[in-house]
């Protein structure tokens, strides 16, 4: 994609996320300014109860998209070589591992000593979880993002901060999470609060997708698996952009039926008017059926979550998730059936990564091509 074209689409995207859901909100002569309240602490949607039915659904419809991926990878485990260490696990990895035992504690405690900083103690974890994911990496291939592509990695979290905010933008017109801790906050402080781990994102699923692909093991056998063909894929492209651009419109008046457009819509817009423009796949491999690099980030993303959620069920400044139809049976705060979120949020993450990169893949120069 040149720097033109790139910098077109993603404008256009932005637009669309930011301008669809309050147009609609607005249409129906409701006001939109609750929505758009910061920090945001009015909760003005009423979210549906808990369906059985449509709880089974939606579990039948994940587990038959999952399920083949995970049986191939099972079935072709062993067939595949373990990974073999190159390096002595290095020096800042231990001190990354007592970093993070440390913040751990304080992030579960309420010391009054720590009280002006209890906070803030997310970011701290995050960091050290980063530092240890590349220490792994770098004793697996003697080479990892912080090590080797150092001004790339900084990037990230820049980019992670505006990357995730966008997401806290959509939720407000679904409100399928909120923070217990934000009307202690002024708006600076809100801010402040919020991109300290927001930033985090992005490196955080980067690095955990570059130890996967440390190991041939993470993704066996999906490098023969269906290939993603389309005849007319510009027709194809043109109605997922007009059903995804009408779905964001309609977001905020229809939220519990229309909520998963919250993960998959920035996805479809980007994917979409990379096809109409004839420009590169963000996934060309897909074409001749290698589902390796798109398997990874969803599992990438899929594992960030689980720490995300651990580590936010005993933080002070949580959140706490309202998401209609299927708010029970939780791990952590989390809705067993939330965690399909990460499965498409993990393959944005490859976009955003890929845009960030330029015309190279994301973590091309740093993994090994498998």
């Amino acid at each position: 994609m040149t720097g033109k074209g790139k910098l077109r689409s993603l404008m256009v995207t932005v637009v669309l996320l930011i301008g669809l859901p309050p147009a609609g909100v607005v249409c129906t002569g409701r006001d939109v300014m609750p929505f758009l309240e910061f920090p945001p602490r009015t909760q003005t949607v009423e979210h549906a109860p808990f369906s059985w039915p449509v709880f089974i659904f939606l579990a039948a419809s994940i587990a038959a998209v999952v399920f083949p991926f995970l049986l191939r990878v099972v079935r072709n485990f062993r067939k595949s070589p373990a990974p073999a260490a190159a390096a002595r696990f290095p020096w800042w990895g231990r001190a990354g591992l007592l970093f993070g035992a440390a913040a751990w504690v304080l992030a579960w405690t309420r010391f009054e000593w720590l009280a002006p900083l209890q906070r803030y103690t997310f970011t701290p974890l995050w960091l050290a979880f980063i530092v240890v994911v590349n220490a792994l990496t770098f004793r697996r291939t003697g080479r990892c993002l912080m090590t080797h592509r150092t001004a790339y990695f900084l990037k990230l979290f820049a980019a992670s901060a505006l990357f995730w905010w966008l997401f806290e933008y959509l939720n407000r017109f679904v409100q399928n999470w909120y923070y217990t801790a934000s009307s202690d906050f002024s708006a600076l402080e809100y801010f402040i609060a919020a991109t300290l781990p927001f930033s985090t994102v992005l490196p955080a699923v980067l690095s955990v997708e570059e130890w996967l692909a440390s190991s041939p093991r993470s993704a066996a056998g999906l490098d023969h698996f269906p290939p993603v063909r389309f005849r007319h894929p510009r027709r194809f492209a043109a109605a997922a952009l007009l059903i995804s651009a009408a779905g964001l419109f309609l977001i905020g008046i229809f939220p519990d039926q229309l909520f998963p457009l919250l993960w998959t819509a920035p996805l479809i817009l980007l994917v979409s008017f990379q096809c109409l423009e004839n420009r590169p796949s963000f996934f060309p491999t897909l074409g001749n059926g290698d589902w390796r690099r798109v398997f990874r980030f969803a599992l990438a993303a899929l594992i960030c979550g689980f720490f995300w959620e651990m580590w936010n069920l005993y933080s002070l400044a949580k959140w706490i998730y309202t998401v209609p139809y299927v708010n029970r049976f939780h791990l952590f705060e989390m809705p067993v059936l939330g965690y399909s979120g990460y499965l498409p949020f993990g393959l944005e993450c490859a976009v955003a990564a890929r845009l960030l990169a330029g015309s190279r893949a994301a973590g091309e120069e740093t993994t090994p091509a498998v």
